[in-house]
């Protein structure tokens, strides 16, 4: 499979995959378990949680033991990839295990033990000013191409990986020697990311990808709002390569000229979501930066409350979907969720594409609904009940499968994506417990960052 720009936009970046030999799967390819419909909403979440944390730990690439760019039940690789890593994905896997530990989902011992051999990966792994690729040979750590250009370092991925380093690093730091050992290495990590470097040269924005061979040819600068947040977060948080605030507010802000008055369903947007300014992007924009940066109670001298940003650009694409302008079968408020995800092409086959109001194609994603559980309880509980009691052909071996469509006579493809499933167990256990934004958000460098971009959390003392 190659992705391919998507026509959203050129500077947009949002992937089709281009599928050959894929298949129409309503077949069952793994023995459903009926749930009973009075099992409890705890019960529920708990099995949920069990179930996207296999992915992870069950179906891990089995020399790195980090998450495999996709799992297919269906065994079919069209290009052959079932040994490549995905670093972002893999970063959600680390906050999957994590969530897996605490609630006592898998032994602390074997945890660490598997932990301690990802990061030992990790230092041995192809770095481009200390960033990782995109994607990585999980049998060698060197880098996969994931496009002509893009063969070095992707700080955005990186950025997702890090957080969950940082979140383990956090999680073992005072516990017994293997542990503290565990933490060390993870600091380590951390500390060799040249994050300034990805200034190109000292201009006040981050560029996405750097490459030993193209350089700043693929040209990407991080601004204006969708997922990246979290990469200016961890970029002046730094201990070793940080950068100014100056970066942030002229960069990811671009200007402040990013903010909007603009509203949906009668629910204001707060910022311009890039090429998406009517109802807000895909999802997974309120999800990736937040497995450890904590929007409650959060701002910064433009935003105002990170939450409500958040919350408000899920129910929008939830009173979409209940609006239901295309009438697609089966949308409503047990059955929403838009966000990118492979997808039902035309001819009944899997494709990808990153579904949103403005991209609606007749397909549910269940991470969409399920990873947004902190901020639309009740709607995510509904929708989490729904399919594990009324639509267990939605359900494989490790939850959810990626895609789903009740339009088209109840549609899935028996596939999976680290991306998609890595954020289900966390956001899932920062509604519950907030455990994951907990240890993030104490993280000393992480106050020190947030401090240093001017923002404030009412919930840490952050001011």
């Amino acid at each position: 499979m190659k992705r391919i720009l998507l026509s959203v936009s050129t500077a947009a970046l949002f992937f089709a995959y281009s599928c050959k030999n894929s298949q129409n799967s309503k077949q069952d390819t793994v023995q459903h378990q009926v749930v009973k419909s009075n099992i409890t909403d705890e019960q529920l979440m708990d099995k949920v949680q069990k179930d996207a944390l296999k992915y992870f730990w069950d179906y891990a690439e089995p020399n790195s033991m980090l998450g495999r760019e996709r799992y297919h039940e269906d065994n079919i690789y069209p290009d052959n990839d079932k040994h490549v890593i995905t670093t972002g994905g893999s970063g959600f896997g680390l906050a999957t295990i994590l969530v897996g530990v605490e609630r006592g989902f898998v032994p602390r011992k074997d945890a660490v033990k598997r932990l301690t051999r990802i990061m030992d990966f990790l230092a041995k792994a192809d770095r481009h000013k200390g960033a990782w690729s995109h994607w990585i040979n999980g049998e060698t750590g060197k880098t996969v191409p994931f496009g002509k250009k893009d063969n070095g370092g992707d700080l955005v991925e990186t950025a997702f990986l890090t957080s969950g380093i940082l979140m383990v690093r956090e999680y073992f730091k005072n516990g017994n020697a293997e542990e503290k050992t565990l933490a060390q290495k993870c600091d380590e990590l951390w500390k060799g990311i040249q994050w300034n470097w990805y200034t190109k040269g000292g201009e006040k924005v981050l560029y996405w990808h750097w490459s030993p061979e193209y350089q700043w040819e693929m040209n990407f600068p991080l601004e204006g709002y969708n997922e990246c947040l979290i990469t200016y977060i961890l970029a002046a948080s730094s201990p070793t390569y940080s950068i100014d605030a100056e970066t942030y507010y002229k960069g990811w802000t671009r200007n402040g000229t990013y903010l909007t008055d603009k509203t949906k369903y009668g629910l204001p947007l707060y910022v311009k979501h890039n090429y998406a300014e009517e109802y807000g992007g895909p999802l997974f924009w309120a999800h990736y930066s937040y497995i450890g940066l904590d929007p409650t109670g959060l701002s910064d001298k433009l935003v105002k409350n990170y939450f409500d940003l958040n919350k408000n650009q899920v129910l929008i694409d939830y009173k979409y979907c209940v609006e239901n302008p295309k009438q697609w079968k089966g949308y409503g408020p047990n059955y929403w969720g838009l966000t990118a995800s492979y997808t039902r092409n035309d001819d009944g086959g899997t494709g990808y594409t990153a579904h949103m109001p403005s991209n609606d194609n007749g397909v549910i994603t269940p991470t969409a609904a399920l990873s947004s559980f902190p901020y639309t309880p009740k709607e995510s509980m509904d929708f989490l009940r729904f399919i594990y009691t009324q639509k267990p052909q939605f359900i494989g071996s490790a939850g959810p499968y990626d895609a789903t469509s009740i339009n088209y006579d109840n549609w899935f493809t028996p596939r999976y994506l680290a991306i998609d499933q890595g954020t289900i167990a966390p956001m899932i256990e920062n509604y519950r417990t907030g455990f994951l934004w907990k240890l993030f958000m104490n993280a000393p460098e992480i106050q020190q960052g947030l401090k240093k971009l001017s923002f404030k959390s009412t919930k840490y003392g952050i001011k």
